[in-house]
C-alpha cells in the first residue's frame, strides 16, 4: 500500500432543508453560471454552459426516523426515494418515476438488483455488476435513459449523446438507449486500453443511432474532442447535444443509493445513538461515486468514505497532500477502467466543500485546466482530508488481493473490486466496512490469468467473440473533433452510418 490518509468526519458543506416544507429542487453550476435549472435542465446539458457541473442548490437532510425506515427498503425502494427528493413531482409524477425505475431495473439478472457477499475476514462486497454490460455503471443509465426517454417523447424532441469510456460507461450507455429513434449516441473508446470483452460489448451493438469510434489515444486524450464539441454552444445547441459520463447529475444522484444500500447492510444496529459509523470502500476513476458518497454523507448518513486508486493516483494524491497535478502520462494497469488522470468529479467534491463557493471552484478548475498543475488551498485540503481517506494500489497489490480472496472464499474479484479488498486487507481494525464491487471478474480475464485464477466466462460475454462488429478509427494526427462533427452532421441528416472509415467485420 503506498499510503492512506488519515481517518475523516462527516462532511461539511453549503445548506440544507432541515424539516422545512421543501422549495423546488433547481440545480446549478459549479463554477457560478447565473440560471438555474430544473432536473430535466440538467438532464439534458452534461456540462453547465459555464463548462461547470451541475450539483443541487440545497441538499436534502434526512432525520434519524428516515433513516430507520429507509434501513428496511430494497436497493430498488432506496433509488425511488432518493430520486423523488432530487426530481419534483411536478416534472415526473411520483407513481410514473416508480414505473421508470422499475422499468430500468427489469434486465438485471439478481432479483434484488445488486447483492451483497459476506466473505472471510470481514470482506463484504456489494456488487453492483448484475445489469446486462456486468458493470456498476448499468445502474444510473438504465435509469438515466428512462428519464431521457420519458422526456423525449412527451415534447417529441432528438438528442445527441456524446460519450467517452474508459471500458464500461461506453457499452452501459448503448444499453441504455440503443434501438431509440430520438436518441443518437456517439462513444468514443481508447482503442488499447479496454478490455476485448468491454471493447466488443460496444462495437457489437449494431443499431442505427449507435456510432462507435475507436481513438488511438488514451482515456484522457479522448476527453478533448467531446469537451471542444460542447464548449462549441452553437454547435451543442442545434444537435441538442448531451452528456452521459458522469460529468451527468443523473448518474450521481442514482449511485448515491449504492451507499445507502451499503450502509443499511452493513451497520450492525441502527437501535444506538450517535447511529454507528460504517467506512465505504469506492474504487475511484473519474470521481463519480465518489462524489456520490459526499452528497449521501451530506444527506446525514454516517459513513466514512475511501478513495481506493489504482497507480494513477491523482485523487490519492490531492486527498494526501493538495496535490491535484496530472502525472507524465496515464499508466496502463490492471483495473483499465480506473486509468484516469483528470477526474473531472473531483470539482464537485470541492465545490461541496468550499460551501459552494462558485468563485473559488472556477478559478481552482480553471487555473488546473490551464497549467493542469494544482496546489488545494490550505483550508480547502485540510476540509478533503478530514471528510475523504485514500489509498493508492499497484498491480503487484491488487494480483494479491485476487489471489488472497480467491484462497479463503472461492471468490473472483475484478481488478478494480481488489483495489478495495486491496485496501481492506491492509487494514487492522474490525471497522464495520463495505467494498463497493464496480464490474463482474469475467470481463477482466487477463487480469485473472496474471493472478493465477480461471475466468468464468456466462455465455452472454462468450458469444460477442462471435458477433458482428462496427467500429470507426481515429487516428492520431486526425482532427478527431472534426471527424465528430462530420458525423454528427450526418446522423442529422440522416446518412446512417456510411462515413469514411467506418469498420465492419
Amino acid at each position: 500500500m503506498q499510503g492512506c490518509s488519515p481517518p475523516g468526519g462527516m462532511l461539511q458543506g453549503p445548506g440544507s432543508d432541515c424539516g422545512a416544507s421543501p422549495a423546488p429542487m433547481e440545480y446549478v453550476s459549479t463554477r457560478g453560471g447565473k440560471e438555474a435549472v430544473d432536473f430535466e435542465g440538467a438532464l439534458f446539458s452534461g456540462y453547465a454552459p459555464d463548462g461547470g457541473l451541475f450539483m443541487p442548490q440545497r441538499i436534502p437532510s434526512l432525520d434519524g426516523e428516515t433513516l430507520q425506515r429507509w434501513s428496511r427498503l430494497s436497493y430498488r425502494e432506496l433509488v425511488k426515494e432518493l430520486c423523488s427528493l432530487f426530481i419534483t413531482a411536478e416534472l415526473v409524477p411520483r407513481s410514473t418515476l416508480d414505473d421508470l425505475i422499475d422499468r430500468a431495473f427489469s434486465r438485471f439478472r439478481h432479483k434484488d438488483v445488486v447483492h451483497l457477499s459476506r466473505l472471510k475476514d470481514g470482506l463484504n462486497v456489494l456488487e453492483l455488476w448484475h445489469g446486462v454490460t456486468y458493470a456498476f455503471k448499468d445502474l444510473s443509465l438504465s435509469c438515466t435513459g428512462q428519464f431521457l426517454q420519458y422526456f423525449l417523447e412527451k415534447k417529441q424532441k432528438h438528442v445527441t449523446i456524446l460519450v467517452g469510456t474508459s471500458g464500461d460507461t461506453g457499452s452501459s450507455a448503448i444499453e441504455s438507449v440503443r434501438g431509440q429513434k430520438n436518441m443518437d449516441i456517439f462513444v468514443l473508446l481508447p482503442k488499447g486500453f479496454c478490455t476485448q470483452i468491454q471493447e466488443l460489448q460496444m462495437t457489437t451493438v449494431i443499431e442505427d443511432n449507435v456510432h462507435v469510434f475507436s481513438a488511438h489515444g488514451n482515456s484522457d486524450e479522448i476527453d478533448e474532442p467531446i469537451k471542444e464539441l460542447f464548449a462549441d454552444v452553437d454547435f451543442a445547441r442545434k444537435h441538442n447535444l448531451m452528456s452521459l459520463n458522469s460529468v451527468n447529475w443523473s448518474r450521481i444522484m442514482v449511485q448515491i443509493a449504492h451507499h445507502f444500500y451499503a450502509y443499511f447492510q452493513c451497520a450492525p444496529s441502527l437501535d444506538t445513538t450517535p447511529l454507528p459509523v460504517v467506512e465505504i470502500v469506492v474504487p475511484t476513476g473519474g470521481g463519480g461515486n465518489i462524489t456520490a458518497g459526499c452528497i449521501a454523507q451530506k444527506m446525514g448518513l454516517p459513513i466514512r468514505l475511501v478513495a481506493a486508486v489504482n497507480s494513477n493516483d491523482i485523487i490519492h494524491r490531492t486527498v494526501q497532500h493538495g496535490d491535484f497535478s496530472l502525472s507524465e502520462s496515464v499508466k496502463a494497469t490492471l483495473a483499465s477502467a480506473m486509468d484516469i488522470q483528470e477526474p473531472y468529479n473531483v470539482e464537485r467534491i470541492l465545490w461541496l466543500l468550499s460551501g459552494s463557493d462558485s468563485r473559488l471552484t472556477k478559478t481552482l478548475m480553471e487555473r488546473f485546466s490551464v497549467m493542469k498543475s494544482l496546489q488545494l488551498p490550505e483550508d480547502l485540503h485540510r476540509m478533503l482530508s478530514e471528510t475523504l481517506r485514500s489509498c493508492s494500489a499497484s498491480d503487484k497489490d491488487i494480483v494479491r488481493a485476487m489471489q488472497r480472496c480467491w484462497e479463503e472464499n472461492q471468490y473472483l474479484l475484478c481488478p478494480h473490486s481488489a483495489v478495495a479488498a486491496h485496501y481492506h486487507y491492509s487494514q487492522p481494525d474490525g471497522m464495520p466496512r463495505c467494498c463497493l464491487a464496480p464490474a463482474s471478474a469475467a470481463k477482466f480475464q487477463d487480469a485473472l490469468l496474471q493472478a493465477g485464477l480461471v475466468p468464468q466466462l456466462p455465455p452472454e460475454i462468450t458469444a460477442l467473440t462471435a458477433m458482428e462488429t462496427r467500429s470507426t478509427a481515429l487516428e492520431r494526427g486526425q482532427d478527431w473533433a472534426q471527424a465528430l462533427r462530420e458525423r454528427i452532421e450526418a446522423a442529422a441528416q440522416g446518412w446512417g452510418i456510411a462515413g469514411q472509415g467506418v469498420t465492419q467485420t
